[in-house]
């Protein structure tokens, strides 16, 4: 067991390469992590304590220990079962190996949508940088990916592709027709007439003659007619030609280096039918974009830090037609459950029909752990965040899926010490305090960050258990 004056070692993060040791440190007076290098220090800056070098967690430092060990770069993780953990803190890595080791599942580390970065301020490369320390001090060695999310137009790709980011989810909501749904034929018909053909490199008269037909899968039978042909397409082709011409750019910059990708159309208003499914992965194969999963809008409603709302067995009705879809196009992709967290519900019904064909994300959550953490171990400080959150809760509402009502919501003076844990469980409360995110980190970040240093190891058991449970349905039996 190596020992440094004034400071304490992750045991787990210690690895000896070429004749040089690399350690993870704390400093024991103020909490901040640190890289220890024993032997060849070229590439690194820090301050010596006798023979080590102790180096700060800069991006210069990041960047040259990753490339010394190999295991620290993100990689593409295909078809693969996998689950992304959103980490808005930038220290919860650790918690997310303990909790995914030994699973098979594969991990996404790095995983921040272009939305959330902006509101909390932090850079793609900071998020990466984040997860890799996380990933060195946990002494994972296996693969795991880095998610670009939700990007949304050409711009955000660059800033991912920089930062050597893996996995792109390609966000084209705002170019699905949600009103094709409700839409009477004619006004379907001009609405076809008028789409990017030329992008899309076909013609009304050859989507007419490629879906007019029924198609016969394994465990489905999908019957096209006029109008649900053209209300897919009326829908969705405007995203498919989006998804398109970001993929190409995406390929540009990217050149001959593996990545995954994602199309993501759950956060629309309306429902993809399993015929727009069928349209979606038709037209991305016709026109020539791999991906590696996609994230359709299910039944019912997946809302940020809560169960699934809705009738479970028109789900799994929806689930299973989904998966044979993606099965009928053979092992190319998965299906991607968004606003996955604490739907424990969905689970074992998406593992059931999709197989290991499934790609989990979450986000939020590890936020919530650490204000679980506050409520036990610095209750007044949890109680000032609470109070903040419920005078914030309907401005920073506005761009969330979610139905909390803020009155169903209590205040701290309404509760005792001992009641503020178990406020994390109630679910107005926990997405008032889930959605309100960036005001909080704004005016408490550093003292939530501070709370974390001086009680990071309650916080990792508390990521563990509460991904433990996540994980349960899609880990990798025997």
């Amino acid at each position: 067991m190596l020992k440094l004056e004034n400071y304490s070692v992750y045991d787990e993060s210690v690895v000896e390469q070429d004749g040089t040791t690399y350690f993870a440190v704390k400093d024991n007076a103020t909490g901040e992590k640190k890289l220890a290098v024993n032997g060849d220090t070229a590439g690194f800056v820090g301050e010596r304590s006798g023979d080590t070098l102790i180096a700060a967690h800069t991006p210069e430092n990041a960047n040259t220990l990753r490339e010394r060990l190999l295991w620290l770069r993100p990689v593409a993780l295909g078809v693969k079962t996998s689950a992304g953990f959103g980490d808005r803190l930038g220290v919860a890595t650790p918690g997310h190996v303990e909790a995914v080791r030994g699973t098979g599942v594969a991990p996404i580390f790095a995983q921040q949508s272009v939305r959330e970065n902006t509101r909390i301020g932090r850079t793609p490369q900071q998020v990466m940088d984040d997860a890799m320390w996380g990933v060195f001090q946990a002494g994972w060695r296996d693969d795991w990916g880095a998610d670009a999310d939700h990007m949304k137009v050409i711009a955000d790709v660059e800033p991912f592709v920089n930062a050597d980011y893996t996995f792109f989810t390609i966000d084209p909501g705002a170019h699905v027709d949600n009103a094709a749904d409700s839409d009477d034929d004619a006004t379907l018909r001009t609405k076809v007439a008028a789409l990017q053909w030329d992008t899309l490199e076909s013609s009304p008269e050859a989507l007419h003659e490629l879906y007019l037909r029924t198609f016969a899968l394994d465990s489905l039978t999908l019957e096209f007619d006029e109008r649900s042909i053209n209300k897919a397409a009326a829908k969705y082709a405007g995203a498919i030609a989006h998804t398109l011409q970001m993929a190409q750019h995406l390929r540009s910059l990217k050149g001959d280096a593996a990545f995954d990708l994602e199309m993501s159309v759950d956060e629309t208003d309306t429902t993809t039918t399993l015929h727009e499914h069928f349209y979606i992965a038709s037209e991305l194969r016709r026109l020539g974009v791999s991906w590696q999963s996609l994230a359709p809008r299910f039944v019912g409603r997946f809302e940020k830090g809560v169960d699934y709302i809705g009738d479970l067995a028109e789900l799994e009705e929806n689930i299973a037609g989904h998966a044979a879809i993606m099965q009928h196009f053979g092992s190319t992709y998965k299906l991607s459950l968004h606003t996955g967290s604490d739907k424990f519900g969905v689970y074992p019904i998406a593992v059931k029909h999709a197989g290991g064909r499934v790609h989990l994300k979450t986000a939020g959550t590890s936020y919530l752990e650490a204000l679980r953490v506050m409520a036990v171990v610095e209750p007044e400080l949890f109680r000032e965040v609470l109070d903040f959150s419920r005078s914030r809760f309907e401005h920073d509402r506005k761009s969330y899926y979610i139905s909390a009502v803020l009155d169903k919501a209590p205040a701290s003076a309404d509760l005792s010490d001992a009641q503020l844990p178990d406020l994390l469980n109630q679910f107005d409360a926990r997405q008032v305090l889930h959605v309100t995110f960036g005001s909080v980190l704004d005016k408490y970040g550093p003292k939530l960050q501070q709370m974390l240093r001086d009680y990071e190891s309650e916080y990792i058991s508390a990521v563990k258990a509460h991904f433990d449970r996540h994980l349960e349905s899609f880990a990798r039996k025997g």
